[in-house]
């Protein structure tokens, strides 16, 4: 072998060694929403179409869900490496699986207010929450809002409500049609339902619990006790990644929705915008977001929701509000400064 043919093959070998390294550096990561692929999905599609997460050396695959209970569970058994869910079902499966080993655990918050509200149609009557004392309401039995209400329901002084259980599909055509007086949501998802039912908007009156005296915190990202041990670095940068999505979905919404067409081709893409500015609104870039900062929570805060989870919920023990969060992995200031002025 002569010297030249040599030190071709060497640097060939070298140029295989290093790529190999650098294919052995990508960390794969299972990914799931707490719903189907609809706006606020463009949350974590766009940094994934964007090649966000792919640049930050991770693999990132994303699915939809079925509800954040769900999620919590299958973060909790491993199928799935991180999550999208309610802080407050994350919460609950702590205090009711004490002794479970691998109990996921919030690293940032992204919707600062839960979604959930009370709506009801201005034809029932129906306009403070003092109205709703006696009323019939109706929401899933897993429902967010309705697993909730009785922190709403104390915050307001209602008693006598009576519930109606269905499935998720029938909510809105159960209130459109008058079956139940008022149903619990999230404000982007029934309300955008129920104008899809051919309710028009300014019919429907929309209580939401943080404007009612309910500082329930909403969405968080929960990752697995193992990835934590395993593979801190991959969370931080995961979450480094998100943020600079979040940014460039927060500064054009309906270029994000694109995300989402990609992932469900059968979405209203003018629904599904509506949906996304109206979540960015309200849980996102709200004003208890900017005051404490996107992705950070507040300790006060956080343990009086973990004192009223554990009340409303009825919890087997406690909430441990140190147990269902850890801020470690959080990007830097400069990184989550990602919400504008309020205009």
């Amino acid at each position: 072998m002569t010297r030249r043919i040599f030190l071709q093959a060497t640097a060939a070998l070298a140029a295989v060694c290093v790529f190999a390294g650098a294919q052995a550096q990508t960390t794969a990561l299972k990914f799931q929403l707490d719903w189907r692929f609809e706006g606020p999905a463009a949350l974590f599609l766009v940094p994934a179409a964007k090649g966000y997460f792919k640049d930050a050396n991770l693999n990132v695959s994303i699915d939809a869900g079925n509800g954040s209970g769900g999620t919590v569970t299958r973060v909790a058994s491993g199928s799935y490496d991180i999550g999208f869910a309610d802080l407050a079902a994350l919460m609950e499966f702590h205090a009711n699986n004490p002794d479970a080993a691998n109990k996921p655990v919030a690293v940032m918050m992204v919707y600062n207010n839960t979604p959930a509200s009370v709506m009801a149609l201005k034809k029932s009557g129906i306009k403070t929450p003092a109205d709703l004392n006696g009323k019939k309401l109706g929401a899933p039995v897993f429902d967010a809002g309705r697993r909730a209400f009785p922190i709403f329901q104390k915050a307001n002084g209602i008693t006598g409500v009576q519930w109606t259980a269905m499935d998720p599909p029938l909510r809105e055509t159960m209130l459109a049609r008058g079956e139940v007086d008022a149903i619990t949501g999230f404000t982007f998802t029934s309300l955008l339902n129920l104008e899809a039912r051919g309710v028009k908007g300014d019919d429907v009156v929309v209580l939401p619990y943080a404007d009612n005296g309910v500082k329930l915190y909403g969405n968080v990202i929960i990752v697995s006790p193992k990835l934590i041990k395993e593979n801190p670095a991959a969370i931080k940068a995961f979450l480094q990644a998100f943020a600079k999505g979040v940014k460039d979905v927060i500064a054009n919404p309906d270029a994000a929705i694109e995300s989402v067409k990609a992932r469900d081709g059968i979405i209203n893409v003018a629904l599904e915008q509506r949906r996304l500015k109206l979540a960015i609104d309200t849980v996102v870039n709200s004003a208890d977001a900017r005051a404490e900062g996107f992705g950070q929570v507040k300790g006060p805060r956080l343990s009086l929701m973990a004192s009223q989870v554990s009340d409303a919920f009825n919890t087997k023990t406690r909430v441990n509000p140190d147990a269902v969060w850890n801020g470690s992995f959080l990007p830097s200031a400069a990184e989550l400064n990602v919400l504008p002025n309020k205009k």
